[in-house]
């Protein structure tokens, strides 16, 4: 059964579909199955990888709560290797649709188990928010990706989604870990981002991945031509950076994948890892509520 990692950060603008969107295409050029399942109702990953929300028809909605198979919603896209279930703006009114259900936090979990075995690698983009959508992607996945840009604010919000992520693990899904924090927009001619960056690293530790997203005009780019930054530009930073990316999260999901598994289901730390989370005063955070599965020496991005 593949890895099934959510996306998410309540804030916007910090590089979460473009994340998806990258990873995704380079472990599909690695060859791996890979899923992307577009439950933002802006439906970003979906235009990103080329597909177009109107005239795809139906979409993840349509599993949620319209009960059809999502194998069914699954197109291909210009990457080989790599599928899409394709974001509508129905998705916006699911969040009021779903607070009625039964289970509603379970939903993702039910449609996606058919087609998990499928794929190697799945990635949820969720929206930025929250809500029902993030708590049913926190609920079906296996681990947590946290994109986090190298500004001011960095740190802002980030206790309410630990504490979101406390809260599932709890009462939903008590094997969800947290795989790393992404640090994204990165700027190297400001002090500001090299100061952003090593706080999060003092505060956050080994669950910083090693390898920095620059601030790229490609990156930008890339999204309205319907192709990721692998397809469009290759040698640019942004793709160099995404590529060491893609290649340290496969590092920490084989070591995750031999590692011991700990009373709820979840990777433990090596003995003596710094891989918990600090005790900054924006992240009130007991340390054994949340596992991080750090990484095994992965090579840094260009920045």
């Amino acid at each position: 059964m593949g890895q099934m990692l959510a996306c998410a950060n309540q804030k916007g603008g910090v590089g979460k579909t473009t994340t998806v969107v990258n990873l995704a295409a380079y472990l599909a050029g690695d060859g791996r199955r890979v899923l992307v399942v577009d439950l933002d109702p802006q439906g970003n990953a979906t235009s990103g990888l080329g597909a177009d929300r109107a005239a795809a028809g139906s979409s993840v909605y349509d599993a949620l709560m319209g009960g059809v198979d999502l194998r069914t919603l699954i197109v291909p896209t210009e990457t080989p290797g790599l599928s899409l279930v394709p974001s509508s703006i129905a998705l916006a009114g699911a969040e009021v649709e779903l607070a009625s259900v039964p289970q509603r936090e379970r939903r993702l979990t039910r449609v996606m188990a058919s087609v998990r075995s499928d794929f190697d690698d799945v990635f949820i983009d969720c929206p930025p928010s929250l809500g029902l959508l993030t708590v049913n992607a926190l609920t079906a996945a296996d681990a947590v990706l946290i994109p986090m840009q190298c500004e001011y604010y960095a740190l802002e919000g980030l206790s309410q989604l630990i504490a979101t992520i406390h809260l599932v693990r709890d009462h939903l899904n008590p094997a969800l870990a947290v795989r790393g924090v992404v640090l994204t927009m990165f700027d190297a001619r400001t002090n500001l981002s090299a100061e952003v960056a090593a706080e999060v690293r003092e505060h956050l530790g080994a669950a910083v991945f090693q390898t920095v997203v620059p601030r790229s005009v490609r990156l930008a780019e890339a999204p309205s031509h319907g192709r990721p930054i692998a397809g469009y530009a290759p040698d640019s930073r942004g793709a160099i950076a995404y590529r060491a990316l893609a290649t340290e999260l496969r590092s920490r999901l084989d070591h995750e994948a031999g590692q011991p598994r700990g009373e709820h289901g979840e990777a433990a730390p090596p003995p003596g890892s710094a891989a918990t989370w600090g005790a900054a005063s924006a992240i009130t955070v007991p340390q054994p509520h949340l596992p991080i599965v750090p990484g095994a020496g992965a090579p840094g991005g260009a920045a």
